[in-house]
């Protein structure tokens, strides 16, 4: 019997390390976090610019192709290690439309100044309503939405040349078939 109580403790870190390992086995992230929003329409939305003479964003701007749509904010630091790879992707025609998450426009304007602006529109999401209606769990967030408007990915964190050349991309061009 005392020989089954010392080995207790060994059987408890055992289920530990097979439950936390589980996913990882099935061929799961266990950093990703879940989207309920997945294959769902974009949450219908008419966001302000950053400027009064400017459009803002409007969800209908989001639908007739694939495009990406990046949450940020001039206070967030992986948002402006992103920025450059971002203005890059532009360039290179992917279309990206930003929503600026609780930002001020003046700092938000200042921000694209200084470090490019990849952005076809910026709508102004002061009170992060709009954020959580996708589920926005922090900045930055980056979405990939079809044609016919729907979210068919979400990436969490900065977007880096990895996961743009692995993941977003291929899933633009597969989409735009």
């Amino acid at each position: 019997m005392r020989r089954l109580l010392f080995l207790l403790p060994l059987a408890v870190v055992l289920a530990l390390v097979g439950a936390l390992a589980w996913p990882i086995l099935e061929g799961r992230d266990p950093r990703a976090l879940p989207s309920v929003l997945l294959d769902k329409p974009v949450p219908a939305f008419d966001l302000p610019g950053l400027a009064a003479d400017t459009g803002g964003l409007h969800s209908d701007e989001l639908s007739g192709r694939p495009v990406l749509v990046n949450v940020f904010a001039s206070w967030c630091a992986p948002c402006r290690q992103e920025i450059p790879l971002l203005v890059q992707l532009s360039a290179e025609g992917v279309p990206i439309y930003g929503i600026a998450y609780k930002d001020e426009p003046a700092a938000t304007r200042k921000f694209l100044a200084q470090l490019g602006d990849p952005y076809r529109g910026v709508g102004v999401d002061r009170d992060g309503r709009i954020a959580i209606e996708f589920g926005v769990y922090g900045v930055p967030e980056t979405y990939v939405i079809d044609g016919a408007g729907r979210i068919r990915h979400r990436h969490v964190g900065a977007v880096t040349e990895d996961v743009a050349r692995r993941t977003l991309l291929p899933l633009l061009e597969e989409l735009s078939k």
